[in-house]
């Protein structure tokens, strides 16, 4: 009875140990699919000043294009409308181009909101009309701009953030802490359980 005890203890040690590892090496994965695409992105944000914003103009200016993909249909060239909204800040009388994120001037640099590519184009300018309309009603606004000067423009909303990437680091942060945990007090288990076993043969 005590040789089946301790063997399905043992058994389920190596499960413990095995299942630590495996959430050390999934997190791990996940660092590094986080360090090739999200820190390369935060690190080239340099919006990183908050200041206010006052609507200049918010306009619509000639189509712009995009590819539309789709399972059933092979690719086509879309058209959609390209709001361009312009802003002066708290910080310089100057205009600025505003755009929505960090990566939106990287889609198409003459256009504030890239969206999605639909092959509905009545939807996608009811969608671009109603953001146009939120800039109209809302006239000041937070924003962010680059304090150093490297980019003359300024975006709305901080897509690689520092809150942004605590959320993005602190599942895989979790998992390895939990793993390493669970493998450590298996291994202290099974050390205590040694020096048990050895102090009861040396008082035998």
């Amino acid at each position: 009875m005590g040789k089946k005890l301790f063997m399905a203890q043992k058994r389920g040690e190596t499960r413990a140990v095995c299942l630590g590892i495996g959430m050390i090496i999934c997190s791990v994965l996940i660092f590094f699919l986080l360090g090739v695409t999200v820190l390369p992105k935060y690190i080239r944000s340099v919006w990183t000043e908050e200041t206010k914003c006052t609507l200049v103009q918010a306009i619509f200016k000639e189509r712009a294009n995009c590819i539309h993909k789709s399972n059933t249909k092979p690719e086509s060239i879309i058209k959609y409308p390209c709001l361009e909204v312009l802003v002066i800040s708290n910080f310089s009388e100057d205009v600025f181009m505003l755009y929505h994120t960090e990566e939106s001037s990287e889609g198409n640099s003459k256009c504030t909101y890239i969206p999605e590519c639909k092959e509905n184009y009545t939807e996608v300018e009811m969608h671009l009309q109603e953001i146009q309309g939120n800039f109209n009603k809302s006239s000041s606004f937070t924003c962010y701009f680059d304090p150093k000067g490297r980019q003359k423009s300024i975006i709305l909303v901080r897509k690689f953030g520092p809150l942004k990437m605590v959320s993005y680091f602190f599942w895989p942060t979790s998992m390895f802490t939990v793993g390493l945990s669970v493998v450590i007090i298996v291994k202290i288990s099974q050390y205590f359980a040694m020096a048990s076993v050895q102090a009861n043969r040396a008082s035998n």
